[in-house]
């Protein structure tokens, strides 16, 4: 008997003008597809990426069970991360002479591993190793250089080195499939740079050739700016100086005051604007094609609703429907966006002390699924094929066996408007309101017997914090209590009920729903 499953995915945004329409409230709202009226192949930019920290938390066992857990569950691509040239990853050191030497051991450690795990590097070339740096700026707890080198020859030569080691070690082929980014957030100076917009440009060049002169196949871009910054100033000075460029790679976060900071003390705001993140990658996109490189690849390698890893908004349930949101309003503008990051192992701050301490991470440092993981989770399940859809906040999709999914949400601001941060408000418990009914009209099925799968991402539903916080919020938690929120929050379906399809091939349903709920229906023919 031909098996077809049907996976509906929701996503529901309360403010009525996004960037691509109208979209009516959920008390009137409807999602309307049909089975044979496609649209063409689904863009997948959502898992072709995802950040990590530092090279050298990659060396950690319980961080490479998690990237294991969240390559099976969720797919990604590549990764992305900082610090493969610092230090703590033993590669450069120079002789009493002078005279540089190359060590990879802990880099093959790390990259053996992706590649076991079938994920590829997006090769982040920094920071600076301290014996080639021209000052001892550094930045985070594990202290990355952050100064040009003393010797840009050294530097060029340090990237053609590690190059070459990987074209031997892992060959040509798999080598040309990554991307060489060259630095990071080099307009936040003097945070992450110390030189100024030239002395980057310097730096790309030499590393943008040494790559080149391995493999002019290879793949190198920048400027991994903040802000979605140095954009159309980055693809003239290449154009003008015959420097290669094969991409476009810069930032953004969905919050609207502050700097660069790493423990949440200035008090973060999630920005209102319908535009936030989406309306940067859409005009990165403007920029490119307005460019003597129309062509050229965008890749968002760092995105969040925050930029500090001190804000309990990526703890909370909010962030699972606002990535969906804007995920969704980017459209085909990137090639990729890189959500940062996976998992709460991570140390700019240095090592943190509570189990909930908002962190950048998908997963808590214990392995526990924030509502944002199951974000990624359920788009992993979205099929190769997009379905034609008015409907602004919802994606439908079949694959080549038949099976159609479908998928909805809502996301709703309720940030208070005067004198309330992120810090002061997501650390609450937040019951969500209700908003109303969305009715689901699935069109073209087969007549027949279903399973219909639902699953839900919400208040007290795959809401690991609102468990913890229900604990009292302890600093530590016992192997009990993990087990326990873990159970609570595997992202089981909620609810299997049995649906029969007649010869009209149509599925009509209301559904309940509330603020900032994500929903995924899974029709399973009999």
């Amino acid at each position: 008997m031909k098996r077809i499953l049907i996976t509906v995915l929701v996503f529901i945004n309360s403010i009525n003008f996004n960037l691509f329409g109208q979209n009516s409230s959920s008390d009137n709202r409807i999602i309307k597809v049909n089975y044979n009226n496609v649209t063409g192949k689904m863009n997948t930019m959502f898992k072709e990426c995802i950040g990590a920290g530092r090279a050298n938390e990659g060396l950690r066992a319980d961080w490479q069970q998690q990237l294991a857990m969240a390559k099976k569950e969720c797919d990604f691509k590549y990764i992305r991360m900082h610090g493969l040239l610092t230090d703590d990853m033993a590669v450069y050191r120079e002789d009493s002479k002078g005279n540089p030497e190359y060590n990879y051991q802990y880099v093959d450690v790390l990259f053996d591993f992706l590649l076991s795990i079938k994920m590829k590097p997006f090769v982040e070339l920094g920071f600076m190793p301290s014996a080639l740096a021209s000052g001892k700026e550094t930045i985070f707890w594990w202290k990355g250089n952050v100064t040009p080198p003393k010797d840009y020859t050294k530097w060029g030569d340090l990237i053609k080195n590690l190059t070459q080691h990987f074209t031997q070690r892992y060959g040509a082929a798999e080598v040309k499939t990554w991307y060489f980014e060259v630095w990071n957030e080099p307009n936040l100076s003097p945070g992450f740079w110390t030189g100024t917009q030239q002395d980057y440009f310097k730096l790309y060049e030499y590393a943008a050739k040494a790559v080149k002169s391995v493999d002019p196949a290879y793949k190198v871009g920048g400027p991994a700016t903040a802000g979605a910054g140095w954009v159309p100033e980055t693809i003239d000075f290449c154009a003008k100086n015959n420097v290669p460029i094969d991409f476009i790679s810069t930032h953004t976060y969905g919050v609207s005051q502050g700097y660069l900071d790493e423990y949440g003390s200035t008090g973060t705001v999630l920005n209102k604007d319908e535009g936030s993140v989406s309306g940067d990658v859409i005009n990165s996109r403007k920029q490119i094609a307005a460019s003597v490189k129309p062509n050229l690849e965008l890749h968002y390698t760092e995105w969040s609703t925050s930029y500090t890893p001190a804000d309990p908004i990526h703890d909370s349930y909010h962030s699972a429907a606002y990535i969906l949101k804007k995920l969704k309003q980017s459209g085909n503008a990137p090639n990729s966006m890189s959500y940062w990051v996976f998992t709460d192992i991570f140390e700019e701050p240095g090592p943190r002390f509570t189990p909930f301490h908002g962190g950048f991470g998908l997963l808590n440092t214990q392995g526990i699924k924030k509502p944002a993981y199951f974000s990624y989770f359920l788009m992993n399940k979205l099929g190769e094929t997009e379905l034609k859809n008015s409907d602004t906040s919802s994606w439908a999709t079949k694959n080549a066996k038949g099976d159609v999914q479908l998928l909805f949400w809502d996301f709703t601001y309720t940030l208070p408007e005067k004198d309330v941060n992120n810090q002061a408000y997501y650390i609450k418990d937040l019951p969500s309101k209700s908003k109303g009914e969305v009715k689901i009209e699935v069109e073209g099925l087969q007549k027949g017997k279903y399973n219909l799968e639902i699953y839900k991402v919400g208040y007290k539903v795959n809401d690991a914090y609102t468990d913890y916080f229900a604990m009292g919020r302890p600093s530590q938690l016992t192997l009990e209590q993990v087990k326990s929120i873990k159970q609570k929050n595997s992202g089981l379906p909620i609810a299997t009920e049995k649906v029969i399809i007649d010869a009209t091939g149509k599925y009509s349903r209301s559904y309940k729903i509330n603020e900032n709920d994500v929903v995924f229906f899974s029709f399973v023919k009999q």
